[in-house]
């Protein structure tokens, strides 16, 4: 082995003995070649396999009142379960590196699909920006960045903005969730491509309020069509 080999090898063997790298799921030590969790409990994740139906849950949650061109959910959320666990690190502990990893798993899936291809920019949700100061970044945009830099496909981060600063939607039912962010997103065409075919992504599915508040906007845009992807799908 080569002398610069070694050390490294040897860096990375200290550092780990001082500082582990936990699996984020059975918390046992992560190999060289993982990231967040380990293999098994990736593959534990309970996905939704969405992408292989355009009438899936997802889409036949928001159908009707988003105008859509495809949308999924990367996987099933619910309360103690391991997507749980991980995106509450990611919103709450700074953990900016499971949103984009998080965003690559989704990715992997979302390169299996004919349609992909045809996405020319990803959006993701905004957080209104008194907001957004109080936890020092967009979780989505995390998301968004892990899905842009495998799918090789531009981020535009500034497409969308919050324009008022709606109340949590977590205690409210889905009427409530409409008209709390009803007309709350406002588009910028000018850092879009002509006839953009955007992927908005967000954190978890719930009610589509949200979604739906921010597709109108977009589809504000002459000759723009979306499709939508989340990390998760809950129960409403």
């Amino acid at each position: 082995m080569a002398f610069p080999t070694l050390l490294r090898e040897l860096t990375y063997g200290a550092s780990h003995l001082l500082f582990p790298r936990l699996c984020e799921g059975c918390r046992e030590p992560l190999l060289r070649q993982e990231e967040v969790l380990c293999l098994s409990c990736l593959a534990a994740l309970p996905r939704t396999r969405f992408h292989h139906r355009a009438d899936n849950e997802a889409a036949l949650r928001l159908a009707g009142r988003v105008a859509y061109e495809q949308a999924t959910a990367f996987c099933y959320f619910s309360n103690g379960g391991l997507l749980q666990h991980l995106l509450h690190r990611l919103k709450y502990a700074g953990r900016k590196n499971i949103g984009t990893y998080l965003g690559t798993q989704a990715a992997l899936d979302l390169l299996e699909t004919t349609w992909m291809g045809d996405i020319n920019v990803i959006v993701p949700v905004p957080l209104h920006p008194k907001k957004e100061r109080l936890r020092g970044y967009n979780q989505s945009v995390w998301i968004a960045k892990g899905m842009a830099r495998l799918l090789q496909v531009p981020l535009a981060e500034k497409a969308l903005r919050r324009t008022r600063h709606t109340e949590s939607q977590t205690q409210k039912n889905r009427e409530e969730r409409i008209h709390n962010v009803r007309g709350a997103f406002e588009a910028n065409g000018a850092v879009l491509p002509p006839e953009a075919h955007v992927l908005l992504v967000d954190d978890v599915l719930t009610t589509g309020a949200t979604l739906e508040a921010a597709s109108a906007a977009l589809c504000s845009i002459s000759h723009l069509r979306v499709s939508v992807c989340t990390i998760g799908l809950a129960g409403f």
